[in-house]
């Protein structure tokens, strides 16, 4: 069973899916071939391939490779005069290493020889990337893959998150949550990538998996590191405080603020000093002081001098391959808030848990608060909410006020209501769902939230799964309530048709997201710029798109079909899907990521798991 409690997963031939030992036979028969690693004739002329490196904290050579299709680029500075927007995808090389154990029974490859190429590509490991995506509407490279800039030495680093959002002179922080390295990369002259920092496990021995960023504006990030030191035992935090850990991806988790250069600046615990223990926290092995601290979104008030971040599982049991979660009580029900007003003390001022709901579920980790996987705050001055989203739970929370001392949550949405929209007739309930992405519009009009979905059969026999989708809420009168705020989700009619309080969010569009795989859109990121009538581009309040990735993490067995979407947002936050964003290859809307042939190599498939909007420091004011 995956983190997400998806007891049975959709199923999808995968020619990576084979033997190691057949991925062996066809590295010796490909030798004499090709090299795994050439690339595509159609693009063996016309990428220019240059690297940026740097040494680590451990003294070795840390680099990415810039693979530039001169003719796209070219395209892009002779064409219109139009200045270019880009899409900025953190992507993993899809191989065998992803499999499970009942993966390794499956045939082993074709032995012929031009099909085992191809098949080679998706089994051997590759360098993880980022792809670098013309996303200028209207662009006649719209779509298309301008660059891909991959990582080295490291492999499998399993590429998760960066921030939430791209500011002009923002660096862009990468997380491995596999190596547990954190990548800091330069993005002012897109299409080209440098890379300006690496911090590796060794710089963070107090936390490990780093997950997700939040950049500050003086261009530090805070990041949050989901599992626990990196050796079992007592560890030092910065500020001099200690916390007993259980070792590599277990528990207590930590948040670390790192430099532009990559230096850790930052270890804070985000456990308690004294036991957690309002529910059940376990943790394997169990820790001598229980902590549900496992810190997965993070979103920041500089002005309120205020940071929330979300717990969400014990992530051990993604690293170690799982067939079956060994307890509903690994997946935390809690949410966070931090004083940041020493910003290289962070200190945790609250640990809330969120409440249970009306459902009633046949399994613990299906109840409304558990795996509290993302988090997003207010935006507006005035406002100082946030709200919390749950992953196997399928409810959403929230809270009027992040500087009070006791915040209290209370849900304020359950998914059924969006499952049901998303598909009459079909068994509606939030249970499993899946909830991913949450963020809050600049304007703090609308709430966004991506849902990979449930697979059939998850809550029992005769459970059709529900769909993946992105769908909008209205928050307007929720959050003008302030303080004063009445929503609340209490009653079992509210989970199926929205809370019968005036100021609970309204359900604005529901955007389903086919994917017959094993996932579904799992992240997302709004497009926060508009090119203005001086030809650069301008931040806007009030986003007209949005991009979403379908991919989660391959070795829980919630992997995803490997396509990134663009979807339009009109002026009422309704939402349809850019069918001129298309893929280069198949020319069908969303750009796939199962391809053979890429700037860099005849790689095979990659993953792609998080997305930013981020122009060229010269095209932006």
């Amino acid at each position: 069973m995956s983190l997400l409690s998806l007891s049975v997963s959709r199923s999808r031939p995968r020619s990576r899916h084979r033997s190691f030992r057949a991925a062996a036979a066809v590295a010796a028969l490909l030798a004499g071939l090709v090299p795994l690693g050439a690339s595509d004739p159609a693009y063996a002329k016309d990428v220019e391939v240059f690297t940026s490196s740097l040494k680590g904290s451990d003294g070795k050579t840390y680099s990415v490779t810039n693979h530039l299709r001169k003719s796209l680029a070219d395209a892009v500075s002779s064409g219109s005069g139009t200045r270019r927007e880009w899409l900025v995808v953190w992507a993993g090389d899809a191989n065998a290493a992803d499999t499970t154990g009942g993966d390794l029974s499956k045939p082993p490859l074709s032995v012929d020889p031009p099909k085992a190429i191809e098949e080679a590509g998706d089994l051997l490991p590759g360098a993880d990337f980022l792809a670098v995506i013309d996303a200028t509407k209207g662009s006649p490279t719209y779509g298309k893959v301008v660059n891909t800039v991959t990582v080295g030495p490291l492999l499998e680093n399993e590429p998760h998150h960066m921030q939430y959002v791209w500011h002009k002179g923002d660096k862009i922080y990468a997380g491995g949550l596999f190596s547990d390295a954190t990548y800091v990369f330069d993005v002012t002259r897109l299409p080209q990538v440098r890379l300006v920092g690496v911090n590796l496990p060794q710089d963070t021995l107090c936390g490990s998996v780093p997950d997700a960023f939040w950049v500050l504006k003086d261009g530090t990030a805070y990041g949050t590191y989901m599992g626990g030191p990196d050796v079992p035992g007592p560890c030092v935090y910065s500020n001099g405080e200690i916390r007993v850990g259980n070792g590599f991806a277990g528990s207590p988790g930590e948040v670390v603020r790192i430099g532009p250069d990559g230096r850790t600046l930052a270890e804070a615990p985000a456990a308690s000093k004294t036991p957690e223990a309002q529910e059940r926290c376990e943790s394997i092995p169990e820790l001598p002081v229980p902590t549900c601290a496992n810190p997965h979104g993070v979103q920041v008030r500089e002005d309120l001098n205020r940071m929330v971040t979300s717990d969400y599982v014990e992530p051990r049991n993604i690293i170690l391959d799982p067939v079956k979660a060994p307890s509903s009580y690994i997946r935390r029900p809690t949410v966070r808030v931090w004083d940041i007003s020493d910003r290289n003390r962070p200190t945790l001022k609250s640990v809330s848990f969120l409440p249970d709901g009306p459902r009633h579920n046949r399994l613990v980790h299906h109840e409304e608060n558990r795996a509290a996987m993302e988090t997003t705050v207010t935006n507006q001055p005035g406002h100082r909410g946030a709200f919390a989203s749950t992953m196997s739970g399928g409810a959403i929370y929230y809270t009027p006020d992040i500087t009070a001392d006791k915040p209290q949550w209370r849900e304020v949405f359950d998914i059924t209501t969006a499952n049901k929209a998303a598909n009459p007739g079909g068994e509606a309930t939030g249970a499993g769902s899946g909830g991913g992405w949450l963020q809050t519009s600049p304007d703090d009009r609308f709430l966004f939230h991506a849902v990979i979905g449930r697979s059939p059969g998850t809550l029992g026999e005769g459970d059709t799964g529900s769909p993946g989708m992105v769908f909008v809420l209205d928050i307007q009168k929720l959050v003008a309530a302030g303080t004063k705020a009445q929503c609340r989700i209490d009653e079992l009619s509210e989970v199926y048709d929205g809370g019968r309080e005036a100021d609970c969010p309204a359900l604005v569009s529901v955007l389903p997201l086919r994917d017959d795989t094993s996932g579904g859109p799992h992240w997302g990121a709004l497009d926060n710029f508009r090119l203005g009538s001086d030809g650069y581009y301008h931040e806007t309040t009030q986003p007209r798109r949005l991009a979403t990735s379908n991919y989660f993490v391959a070795r829980t067995g919630i992997d995803g079909n490997h396509q990134v979407c663009v979807a339009n947002i009109d002026p009422a936050g309704r939402l349809s899907l850019d069918t001129s964003f298309r893929d280069e290859n198949k020319g069908t809307p969303c750009v796939d990521f199962n391809r053979t042939h890429w700037p860099h190599g005849n790689t095979g498939s990659a993953k792609p798991h998080s997305m930013l909007f981020v122009i060229a420091d010269e095209d932006v004011r």
